[in-house]
């Protein structure tokens, strides 16, 4: 047995709670490491956060301007020589299937790593980032590694509620990013996809604290429930509608845009419920507001009917969906920062990826506010669309 299946083994075996121990063993064995760190990026993305024991003695590292950031940003294995202590540090993106959970610094003996065996290194540490999920229901560990302060319980029922920062296949990427990220208590996000389609929703919950996050958890839930018992959008709209308002009565709503999109052809049905706003960038340059047929948010009158809109992307375009907290934001003269503004952000970051865009906006509202931290929740989604080409049968691994 080659020495990757063998730290594989170990890595699938291990105890949730010793999984980085086990690593950090398997990899002194069989790689000759003298040293081995995981760091997860925080919530804000916007630091590393090394996986240690509580209480925490390691100092986050930013995520930029550092080794071990630039593999997180670029998703490749980045090195760093010590030539004096004859080692080499290789850092390597900790992620599945496009969700960017962190970064394996492993450090080796000489003062360059061959290819293969950084290729060996980005392979663990892929299944590292699988193990980290399956342990996220059993352990605190690496949940606790991604905040660099402690949760609001709004934030921290929000958080729970959401998929991953980031996801990729063939045919897209997607990236989404929360602000202010230790107290959100009522913007969300949901996805999923199977063979044949992409679903995509973004939820404004009204209110405040941990009633703004109850209500969108029951939206968010809603929606997941009837989309799980396979029925159109429109209908999955009603359903929750109908949830929310059985719940509240009319008093508290939620505004909703859901977007399904069939992987093979493009096309994609839209129903617009509230304020959460999509712009599109084509062809790298040309942003625009995609503007739909506004209808009620979730739970505002007993048994609203909605209608699903037809839409299409076509490969290259980039999709940039914000909640009200973003285009509403003004700054020191009161000047809301509007569509003007957010399409110009967008095509500042047309050369970043899609998981990294939603940050990049996100700094440049912060930049344009004038102070650190926002006053509502900001969320950006980026979805940039490639397509499936005709031999593509199915999701890429």
């Amino acid at each position: 047995m080659n020495r990757f299946l063998t730290v594989d083994r170990a890595l699938r075996s291990a105890a949730p709670h010793a999984l980085l121990d086990v690593a950090g063993s398997a990899l002194a064995q069989h790689y000759a490491a003298s040293s081995v760190d995981l760091l997860m990026a925080d919530y804000s993305r916007k630091a590393l956060q090394p996986v240690t024991p509580i209480p925490r003695s390691a100092r986050p590292l930013p995520l930029h301007s550092t080794p071990q950031g630039r593999a997180f940003g670029a998703q490749e294995p980045c090195t760093a020589a010590d030539s004096a202590g004859g080692t080499v540090a290789v850092h390597v993106p900790v992620s599945v299937h496009g969700d960017r959970l962190g970064v394996l610094s492993v450090t080796l003996p000489g003062t360059s790593c061959p290819p293969e065996v950084a290729e060996e290194l980005t392979e663990i540490a892929q299944v590292l980032g699988r193990e980290i999920l399956v342990a996220d229901r059993s352990c605190d560990l690496f949940l606790l590694a991604r905040r660099k302060e402690r949760l609001t319980l709004a934030a921290e029922m929000q958080w729970q509620l959401l998929p991953g920062g980031s996801c990729a296949q063939r045919e897209y990427a997607m990236g989404a990013q929360l602000e202010p990220a230790y107290s959100i208590h009522g913007d969300a996000f949901d996805w999923a996809v199977s063979a044949d389609r992409l679903s995509l929703t973004v939820v404004n919950g009204m209110g405040e604290g941990t009633d703004a996050s109850l209500l969108t958890t029951l939206g968010v839930n809603a929606l997941r429930n009837a989309r799980r018992a396979g029925v159109p959008i429109a209908d999955q709209a009603a359903l929750a509608d109908q949830a929310v308002y059985a719940q509240h009565r009319g008093a508290l709503h939620l505004s909703a845009l859901l977007l399904c999109v069939d992987l093979a052809s493009g096309r994609m049905q839209v129903v617009d419920a509230g304020s959460p706003r999509m712009l599109r960038m084509r062809r790298g340059a040309v942003v625009e507001t995609v503007d739909f047929e506004a209808q009620l948010p979730l739970g505002m009158f007993e048994e609203t009917v909605y209608l699903a809109q037809e839409f299409h992307v076509e490969p290259g375009d980039r999709l940039v969906i914000v909640s009200d907290g973003v285009y509403t934001v003004a700054d020191a003269g009161g000047e809301p920062y509007g569509d003007t503004a957010l399409a110009r952000a967008i095509a500042t970051t047309r050369l970043l990826p899609a998981a990294e865009v939603p940050s990049a906006v996100l700094r440049e509202l912060t930049s344009y506010r004038g102070a650190p931290e926002l006053d509502d929740d900001a969320l950006v989604v980026c979805l940039d669309w490639f397509g499936r080409s005709p031999a593509a049968t199915g999701p890429a691994g």
